[in-house]
This record gives structure tokens, sequence and C-alpha cells, in this order.
């Protein structure tokens, strides 16, 4: 929950961070089934690591993230992981995008905008 201070055995924090994945060259490739395997994969994801995502919008060429990352973990390693364990599951479901776009780690084509949290 936003402005929520977590606690942890020796301390209270609250660390927000507003995160922003595009495409490469910002194609509007986040569209349809891929938005919806894209949601459900971040969210898995995030729950696997004890990150908690506030807010989310999926537009056609970016996603937007509001997570609450604890401070053990850092935002580089975080959003690192996230990239790279997202991409594999993407190709994974979505093999022709590997060949239609290239090693870019993302998306297809259609139309709608998505919001989402928790």
């Amino acid at each position: 929950m936003k402005n929520e201070v977590k606690h942890m055995a020796h301390s209270s924090y609250r660390c927000e961070y507003h995160v922003v994945f595009t495409p490469k060259y910002r194609r509007k490739v986040i569209y349809k089934a891929v938005r919806r395997d894209i949601i459900e994969i971040i969210k898995k994801l995030c729950k696997e690591m004890k990150v908690e995502i506030i807010e989310g919008e999926a537009c056609p060429d970016h996603l937007h993230l509001l997570m609450s990352i604890p401070p053990y973990m850092s935002i580089a390693q975080f959003v690192g992981t996230l990239k790279s364990k997202s991409a594999l599951m993407i190709f994974d479901r979505h093999a022709n995008l590997k060949y239609k776009y290239g090693n870019m780690g993302a998306e297809t084509s259609g139309a709608e905008d998505t919001s989402w949290t928790r």
C-alpha cells in the first residue's frame, strides 16, 4: 500500500521507486495477449523477489511501475534480475518475437491501455 511504513527486525523503511521499462527503439508492441503475459510475468517475479507493486500501467510503447523494494535489495540488482528473467519468460511464451524484433526482451501488436495494482 502507498505511503505505508514497513518494518524489519531492526528497522523501518519506505523505499518506493518509479521504474519505466521501454522496448528497444520504443516500438509500440505491448498489446493484447503479450500485454497480459507481461503483466502476469512481472507480478510473478515481483512476488518471488518479495517486491510489492503499488501501481502499474502498460502503455503501447512502455511500462510504468511504482514499486516498494526492501532496503536489503539494490534497485539495480532488482531491475537487472526483472529484465533478464522477464525477457526469457516472454520469449518462451512468444517465440515469434525473437525473430521479428531480435533479442530485445519484449512484446507484439494490437491496442488498449491497461492499468493494474497488486
